[in-house]
Formats: C-alpha cells, sequence, structure tokens
C-alpha cells in the first residue's frame, strides 16, 4: 500500500478519533506525518501512526492561536521537508437553544471549527503554493449540511466549513491545490461519547443510530478511508466537494414500509 508514498501530512486533532484514524491510514500508505492536537497523549492509533512514520512528532497546541499555528506549520515543515497534504480534523462538539447559548460557548465552538480551520488553511497554503502542488481535507459533518435539534453552534461552524472549503478550492485550483471536505454522519469518537454517553440519553443514542440507514454508527477509520481518497492523486480531478460519509443518514427517511415489504 503506496498511495501515499513520498508525500508529507499535517494533521490537527491527530491524538484521537478521526484525526489518529487518519495519521494511521495516510502512515500506512506511506506518507511522512506530523500530528498537532490540544491533548499532547495520543491515543494508541496515534502510537501507531508514529510508529509507522518513523517517530512522527505530536506537536502540542491551539487551534485558535495564530502564533501556535503558524509555529506548527513551520516545525511541520521543517521535520518534513514540504507540505503536501493537510487534514483539519480537529473539533468540538456544542451547541444549544440560541436564546440560552452562552456567547463565550459559541465563540468557542466557533473558534475551533471554523477559526481553526482557517488558520491552518492561512499558514500551510503558502508553502504549498510555493511547490505548486497540494490537497487539503477539510472535516465538516452532516450536520453542516442539515440541521440537527440544538446543535446551533456546531451546525452553523460545519455548514461554514463547507462553504470555506468552496471558496478555498476556488481560489487555489489554479496552482495545483486542491480542497475538499468529508462529512461524516455519526461517528463512534471520543467527541460523540462525550455527548451520547451522558446519563439518560441511552434512548436517544439507540435512535440516532436508527437515523442512519445501516443501522449503527460509523467507525473512525471509515473516514480516513475516506480522506485518503481524497487526499491521494485517486481524486486527482475532485475539488470543491463535500463528501458525504454517512451510512444513509441524509438518504431519506424511514417510515416502516421496509419491514412490511420484508427489507429487514
Amino acid at each position: 500500500m503506496s498511495r501515499l508514498a513520498g508525500m508529507t501530512a499535517l494533521i490537527t486533532g491527530a491524538a484521537s478519533g478521526i484525526g489518529s484514524a487518519c495519521a494511521v491510514r495516510f502512515a500506512q500508505e506511506g506518507a511522512r506525518v506530523v500530528g498537532f492536537d490540544a491533548n499532547g497523549a495520543g491515543d494508541e492509533r496515534w502510537t501507531e501512526a508514529a510508529r509507522l512514520s518513523g517517530g512522527a512528532p505530536l506537536l502540542v497546541g491551539d487551534v485558535r492561536r495564530e502564533v501556535e499555528v503558524e509555529a506548527a506549520v513551520a516545525q511541520a515543515r521543517d521535520h518534513l521537508g514540504s507540505l503536501d497534504l493537510l487534514v483539519n480534523s480537529a473539533g468540538v462538539a456544542g451547541g444549544g437553544p440560541v436564546h440560552m447559548l452562552a456567547t463565550e460557548e459559541w465563540d468557542r465552538v466557533i473558534d475551533i471549527n471554523l477559526k481553526g480551520t482557517f488558520l491552518f488553511c492561512k499558514h500551510t497554503l503558502p508553502v504549498m503554493m510555493e511547490q505548486r502542488r497540494g490537497s487539503i481535507v477539510n472535516l465538516a459533518s452532516i450536520e453542516g449540511l442539515e440541521a440537527f435539534e440544538g446543535g446551533s453552534a456546531y451546525n452553523a461552524s460545519k455548514g461554514a466549513v463547507v462553504l470555506l472549503t468552496k471558496n478555498l478550492a476556488m481560489d487555489y485550483a489554479r496552482l495545483g491545490i486542491r480542497v475538499n471536505a468529508i462529512c461524516p454522519g455519526f461517528i463512534q469518537t471520543p467527541m460523540m461519547s462525550g455527548v451520547l454517553d451522558l446519563g439518560g440519553f441511552e434512548e436517544l443514542k439507540a435512535r440516532v443510530a436508527d437515523l442512519h440507514q445501516m443501522g449503527r454508527f460509523g467507525r473512525p477509520e471509515e473516514i480516513a478511508a475516506a480522506a485518503l481518497f481524497l487526499a491521494s492523486e485517486d481524486a486527482s480531478f475532485v475539488t470543491g466537494h463535500s463528501l458525504v460519509v454517512d451510512g444513509g443518514y441524509t438518504a431519506g427517511h424511514r417510515i416502516g414500509l421496509g419491514k412490511m415489504m420484508g427489507l429487514e
């Protein structure tokens, strides 16, 4: 497996969840990887990615702080010698009914999910422009395409990531840089567990799983596989696209006819 042989990758949110799954998959496919996360202790996936990538460093910082982002991009470029791939996976959940939502909570979610993506693109793009090549994959969400109850800040941040991705694709395509997004369904990550594993949410969790036509939540590795496609030359004519990977969540609505027709 060498779809990313000779390529270099910077992955944010790399300590856990989708980010660490991307780091492993990219390293398996031959990429040299550097991670960035607010948490300096990566999970077992990141440990494996670092091993596969020859001791890849996990840089610690806050995606909201431009000086830290700029320094991380410089460190990654110096360590790798180039920057071919950027995966913006860092993100947080949050929201609530707008009339009850603290402004500080709105700012936290927007700043991490949207501003963080903007800042890493801002400081990585000059490197890619000089190289006249590069691929950026932004993690959005199905909640950036359609609303989910109580998800005001999160939905707004991910919807903005979808449109930012399109704008970046338009602006930088003629310089050899592709920019795409992934819109995952509900994925089994620490972030999702922090919401749906709360006491009293058991019935809600089962209902959300059933909203996916495949009847289950997704796995981080399934999103990493989509990120690999978009990052690789297999997607050489794909830019400005938001790839939905949601187990059929956005395909439509079930009302029980399938069971009546013997399809369950």
